[in-house]
């Protein structure tokens, strides 16, 4: 298959759903000897900042000169985003041949194993060939049954843990930091961010239960500078550094100087320019952080917003979170087959505030022309799927763009 093939194929396995469970997994690990056995691998679970502390931890190991391997989700524009070595995406051709063998390889299976199953494969192999010396893995969903846990880390790390993904994770704080601290091994060193009281609890029992050493991370990084905005992203540097430090991976000030000022993660309170604002904020705490970091940069102005949300997402309170720095909420239609209907959206905000005045439009790029015509700031966000049909639209490359479900 060529990399176009590829995706379509892996594409198609989306139709499986999701399936949290481990079987398949390991069965996919073992078939393709994955990961590499001298392979440390730091693996991150939580709500939100999953994919900063990630950024920051392969960013301050590649400054040290280590040879690093990162692995998140979802993409923004593409694919090959979520599998990076050194910093680089991994190629289409080497996507087309690690998906054609596994195409093989598991043509007979019953069950078939999942798209993110097959994805996670696809990175563990990759990194395995290029001799990774330090994995950074992000869990897609949850973490106790997710793809991604079935490995063993050097450390388990756990940023701010909140209400998102309730149909899978459960309906209170407690239900959902159980599925979170899942990936918490036994004698496997945790660092965890300051958590809501529920949270605490139970990562705490689970790491006692696992003789875990634990280590709650209660205080932002203040003395190195961080290349991402928001005073959150402190507390993210901080959780980052810690676990490099409980995982005994040596950084010295140089290294995490350089690689903080240097870490760059898109639609994460990204300064488009100099009065644009992108960010995939896509839950009730991701907006919270958001309205802060707004706030900080733009005192009381409120934002043109240029708004999208999925269908599956708690809109009301992630509108209403938004609300306070809402001017104006222009409502296009987007590319994602999850997405709510704009006109949905429009009677949701126009429920919390009639203040807001909102706009029903075709598309983000008939959206992004009424936005700058306004004097207002401009705000793109609601969902970080969105964030990347935005992205490959504002950088001149809307075709680039590789819709996905997940």
């Amino acid at each position: 298959m060529n990399y176009r093939d590829a995706l379509r194929w892996l594409y198609a396995t989306q139709r499986f759903g999701i399936k949290l469970g481990l079987e398949n997994t390991r069965r996919l690990f073992d078939s393709l000897g994955v990961p590499a056995p001298a392979q440390r691998i730091l693996h991150v679970a939580g709500t939100n900042g999953k994919g900063s502390v990630c950024a920051m931890m392969d960013a301050i190991c590649r400054a040290a000169g280590y040879r690093t391997a990162l692995f998140t989700s979802p993409h923004l524009v593409t694919f090959r985003e979520r599998i990076r070595v050194d910093g680089e995406f991994i190629s289409e051709e080497e996507v087309a041949h690690g998906l054609t063998s596994i195409r093989r390889l598991i043509a007979t299976w019953d069950p078939p194993p999942t798209f993110f199953e097959i994805t996670t494969a696809l990175a563990l192999d990759h990194f395995r060939k290029v001799g990774a010396d330090i994995i950074v893995l992000e869990t897609g969903l949850g973490g106790r049954l997710d793809s991604t846990n079935a490995v063993q880390p050097i450390v388990s790390i756990l940023t701010p843990i909140d209400y998102d993904h309730q149909k899978w994770l459960g309906h209170t704080l407690t239900e959902i930091a159980g599925e979170k601290a899942g990936i918490i091994k036994a004698d496997v060193p945790v660092v965890s961010a300051a958590q809501p009281a529920e949270a605490a609890a139970v990562i705490k029992a689970r790491a006692a239960a696992c003789n875990a050493p634990l280590t709650f991370v209660r205080h932002p990084l203040l003395h190195f500078p961080v290349g991402l905005l928001g005073f959150h992203q402190k507390e993210n540097a901080a959780l980052a550094l810690a676990a490099l430090h409980a995982g005994n991976i040596p950084v010295d000030d140089a290294a995490i100087a350089r690689g903080l000022a240097e870490v760059n993660w898109p639609a994460r309170f990204q300064r488009w320019d100099d009065r644009t604002i992108i960010d995939g904020a896509h839950n009730p705490a991701g907006a919270r952080a958001l309205v802060r970091a707004w706030q900080e940069t733009f005192g009381n102005q409120r934002a043109t917003a240029i708004l999208a949300v999925l269908n599956d997402k708690e809109v009301g309170i992630l509108c209403h979170a938004l609300a306070p720095i809402m001017g104006r909420a222009l409502l296009p239609a987007i590319r994602s087959e999850r997405a709510l209907a704009p006109e949905t959206l429009s009677l949701t905000i126009k429920g919390l505030d009639p203040v807001i005045r909102s706009a029903v439009l075709p598309s983000f790029a008939h959206a992004w022309r009424d936005a700058q015509e306004m004097e207002a700031p401009i705000l793109i966000t609601g969902s970080l799927h969105f964030a990347g049909e935005a992205l490959a639209h504002l950088r001149g490359e809307p075709a680039a763009y590789e819709e996905c479900l997940q």
